[in-house]
């Protein structure tokens, strides 16, 4: 699974430009490029201080009450981590769309890497919450549980190394690499010459199929299995899972379109390699990439958002937090978003060994009783 770093800041191609023959006219910069060079920065400013902001209040509500953490409560915290690193990639290409990348190739491996790797582990994340959710309410089976809090962290463990091996081919690829498109600029690229074209494709089709269809369509599945039986629940029940469905539905509004303009690049750009291509004609690919994958990195900013608006509790800690106050508002016995707060361990058996409030008061009136007698 791969996004195209190539599609997703840039969008300059990546073969071998060896092969291309320009004209006078395409070693000026295109139009489009000067739009990137203004768009990119400034909305990737905005996403990253809101962002930042925003996941920041999240991480510090969730370890304010570490104590009461629930499945969720940890899957919510490594979505918030996956947010957080993300965004701080985000200034490195801002710089790129402005200067070019001036970093050097190690940090453009890095940064490329710790981009996919946090962008995959998002909607793996997810993918385990709708699953954990559709198990839970479908079938009435608990996949976690808080006698066993290390069940959840394994499995968070091994998203985050499966993205890790997911990125390989950009520790690999990925390098700086001369654009002639730009003047001769320096970019953040992968450099697949004409001997890996093959990698190219296969990276493309495995980010499209693996990365976005497989766990889009375990998210969608599970929901739309959880559907009917919330309609059916109680309003505890429907409250408690519509946090999932929402953010299930932010990923997909913000990554569906960039994954489609991604397919018709994959098109164009295959035919392009054999035939080549004026700067005009790519003027319109590359501008659709652009903005769909600025709405995808908006998700990271809008997460939070949805926390506060959906989650009461969620809210109320919040704005403790803010005021600097200590669960003046918010219960501290409630789950943070709203979930049904499960049973404590033992609290069933003692619930059968204490006797209901009539038995005691009968009991003790018998005993009036026979005290009175004696």
């Amino acid at each position: 699974m791969e996004v195209d770093l190539d599609g997703l800041f840039l969008h300059n191609s990546t073969f071998d430009y060896g092969d291309y023959h320009y004209k006078g006219d395409d070693l000026q910069p295109c139009s489009h490029l000067k739009f990137q060079a203004v768009f990119i920065p400034v909305l990737y400013s905005l996403a990253l201080v809101v962002g930042l902001l925003g996941n920041g209040l999240v991480l510090g509500v969730l370890f304010q009450l570490r104590r009461i953490w629930s499945v969720t409560d940890t899957f919510i915290l490594h979505l918030a981590v996956a947010d957080i690193l993300l965004l701080l990639t985000l200034p490195f290409w801002a710089v790129e769309a402005t200067q070019g990348w001036i970093f050097g190739t190690e940090l453009c491996k890095l940064m490329g890497a710790l981009f996919k790797i946090n962008f995959y582990s998002g909607i793996f994340l997810l993918a385990c919450i709708s699953l954990d959710r559709y198990l839970s309410i479908v079938h009435a089976v608990q996949m976690y549980s808080r006698r066993k809090p290390w069940a959840v962290q394994a499995s968070c463990l091994f998203v985050w190394l499966f993205c890790l091996l997911l990125s390989i081919p950009d520790w690999v690829f990925l390098q700086t690499v001369s654009n002639p498109r730009r003047g001769g600029r320096l970019e953040c690229a992968h450099n697949f010459d004409t001997r890996a074209q093959d990698w190219r494709l296969a990276s493309r089709l495995s980010h499209l199929t693996i990365g976005f269809l497989l766990p889009s369509v375990v998210a969608v599945f599970c929901c739309s299995r959880m559907l009917p039986r919330l309609q059916q629940g109680s309003p505890g029940l429907r409250k408690a899972s519509r946090l999932i469905l929402a953010l299930v539905a932010l990923f997909l509004v913000s990554w569906t379109p960039y994954n489609f303009a991604l397919l018709a690049d994959t098109v164009r750009s295959s035919a392009e390699s054999k035939m080549g291509g004026a700067c005009e004609e790519r003027a319109a690919a590359d501008v659709s990439l652009v903005v769909t994958a600025a709405l995808g990195c908006l998700s990271c900013c809008l997460k939070p958002v949805l926390y506060a608006c959906l989650c009461v509790n969620f809210r109320r800690h919040l704005t403790d937090k803010l005021r600097c106050r200590r669960g003046a508002a918010a219960d501290r016995d409630l789950p943070i978003w709203d979930e049904p707060a499960p049973p404590t361990p033992g609290q069933s058996e003692e619930h059968d060994n204490v006797c209901p409030m009539e038995t005691v008061k009968q009991n003790l009136n018998l005993v009036d009783r026979v005290e009175n007698q004696l």
